[in-house]
């Protein structure tokens, strides 16, 4: 649950999918006021009172929105790291959209929507990043063996534009890379970890999020890109 002041209590700015928070019934741009007998003012005032309390256990939340007040009650659960936390916000629900994206390298599409009944990969990257280097071969590998039965790989970096031009032509990494510019579309992922790899099936839902490089993970998810492939085309 991200946060900030509001003057009447904490805003909430964004509610993960599957958190407690979630599950209680918050929802963006709610204010939570009390938590238990506690008032609160700060996210840090929210997190102190959660604090005191364990895994487990329930905690009322009094909740403004608007003019209305109500009460809500949320049941704790051990604290996601943040790569799981990512993993319940995305997947199954729609991919964010994306915006503020400068391509550098190939046609990068302005709109997730524009990909429907296509299955997308979409790698966040640096050109810093050992392992993000490591897996664009395979990424480019694996887009020419299943492109023609409509997947789709993009590059996604918030490094400066020239740098990254830079780097594709010296490396030949052949699907689209583009530049977010204001981080906007990395946010609206979550991304934390590098690199991260989001697979979207052909309706614009995010099957799965991947974290890191592992020889076994990714052979997990050249199977799942496989098994979209094979799945009905949307109507």
């Amino acid at each position: 649950m991200a946060s900030e002041s509001s003057g009447r209590g904490v805003k909430v700015t964004h509610v993960v999918r599957h958190s407690p928070a979630a599950e209680a019934g918050v929802l963006d741009g709610d204010s939570v006021v009390l938590v238990g007998s506690i008032s609160v003012a700060r996210a840090a005032d929210v997190q102190r009172a959660i604090s005191e309390h364990g895994v487990g256990d329930s905690v009322w939340l009094l909740i403004r929105h608007g003019g209305a007040e109500r009460r809500v009650r949320a049941v704790l659960t051990p604290l996601p790291s943040s790569d799981e936390r990512m993993r319940m916000d995305l997947v199954g629900a729609p991919a964010p959209s994306w915006k503020g994206i400068v391509a550098v390298g190939g046609d990068f599409p302005q709109s997730i929507t524009a990909l429907r009944g296509r299955v997308v990969l979409l790698d966040f990257w640096a050109t810093w990043c050992g392992p993000c280097r490591f897996v664009m071969p395979r990424l480019d590998a694996l887009q020419d063996r299943l492109g023609a039965q409509g997947v789709r790989v993009f590059g996604v970096s918030t490094e400066e534009p020239e740098e990254v031009g830079q780097f594709v032509r010296q490396s030949h990494v052949r699907y689209p890379m583009g530049v977010d510019t204001a981080e906007e579309t990395t946010r609206a992922y979550g991304v934390s970890g590098l690199p991260t790899l989001i697979v979207i099936d052909k309706r614009g839902v995010v099957r799965e999020a991947f974290v890191g490089y592992d020889a076994g993970e990714y052979q997990r998810l050249e199977a799942i890109v496989a098994s979209l492939v094979a799945e009905p085309d949307p109507i």
